[in-house]
């Protein structure tokens, strides 16, 4: 019988989100000079920049590449933000073996198909509600949150409830 969720949210070190679809709603504003924004949610930063402040690891595998999402993400303090990535299984097997993680202690959000083969080597594989089918398929946590909109600080906030770290973070913060 498959451990429930909850159960493996005890043993997570690592978190590894996509950012299109996952980090953002997935959609695109271009402006007239071509240039792709994207919009992210203050909810999910709160929660990856308290994840990284916590100790966990937070990396981040997607294939777009977009220097602004960059900036966003260093200034939460994540530092291993792997963009323009062509294969997500290569840079996620490199970045457990740079660091000695066992993928058991991994959880993986992903919402689409070059998430797929990835999400298959994870502890927990985790995506937004708005996830295709086939991510939905093999994920052992669907949020209730889309992509964009919270789903990265709900798999983070339960995370940390789950180990006792939520709000003693917070509450450390006050000292």
């Amino acid at each position: 019988m498959a451990k429930s969720y909850k159960i493996l949210m005890n043993d997570i070190t690592t978190f590894i989100f996509d950012v299109d679809g996952v980090l953002t709603d997935s959609s695109v504003l271009v402006t007239t000079e071509g240039e792709i924004l994207r919009t992210m949610s203050i909810r999910d930063g709160y929660a990856m920049k308290a994840a990284v402040e916590s100790g966990y690891n937070v990396c981040i595998i997607s294939g777009g590449s977009n220097e602004g999402v960059r900036v966003r993400l260093r200034n939460l303090g994540i530092t291993d933000i792997h963009l323009g990535t062509p294969d997500k299984v290569e840079t996620f097997k490199e970045y457990t073996e740079l660091y000695n993680i066992n993928p058991e202690h991994v959880l993986y959000m992903g919402d689409d198909i070059p998430d797929y083969h990835v999400m298959k080597l994870v502890g927990l594989p985790t995506c937004p509600q708005d996830s295709s089918p086939e991510i939905k398929a093999i994920s052992t946590y669907i949020s209730h949150k889309n992509g964009g909109k919270g789903a990265a600080r709900d798999v983070i906030e339960q995370v940390m409830k789950v180990q006792g770290k939520w709000m003693s973070y917070f509450d450390a913060k006050l000292d």
